[in-house]
């Protein structure tokens, strides 16, 4: 039974993102919580969010089968972070220049499935 979050437009770029993420991807819930407790990484907060999110999917998905999923048994099966769209701002220079600033986003999608 998989269950499955997604983050739309988090405010930093996929490529910082994806750093976090990879240290997730196939470990069990439980673990992928310490890991994003001790991490020092700003990314940390939106993918534990999202996490929390698809561990609270995958049991509203088993109450509404009349299933019981245990927390302890679930494990990121997938975790991939895509870019989002970016925000293009400019920053004025000197003699009338101005360069461009991109505000890259990104999009976090987890999917937690139980051990098999």
């Amino acid at each position: 039974m998989q269950a499955r979050a997604k983050a739309m437009k988090v405010g930093m770029s996929a490529r910082k993102v994806r750093m976090v993420v990879d240290l997730i991807r196939g470990r069990s819930v439980n673990e992928a919580y310490s890991i994003l407790k001790f991490s020092k990484r700003r990314a940390t907060a939106p993918i534990e969010k999202t996490l929390r999110s698809a561990v609270a999917n995958a049991q509203q998905k088993a109450d509404a089968e009349k299933a019981y999923v245990d927390v302890d048994e679930l494990v990121v099966r997938e975790a991939y972070v895509n870019e989002g769209p970016t925000m293009k701002r400019f920053s004025p220079r000197a003699m009338g220049r101005a360069t461009p600033i991109m505000k890259r986003t990104s999009q976090i999608t987890i999917i937690v499935d139980r051990k098999e």
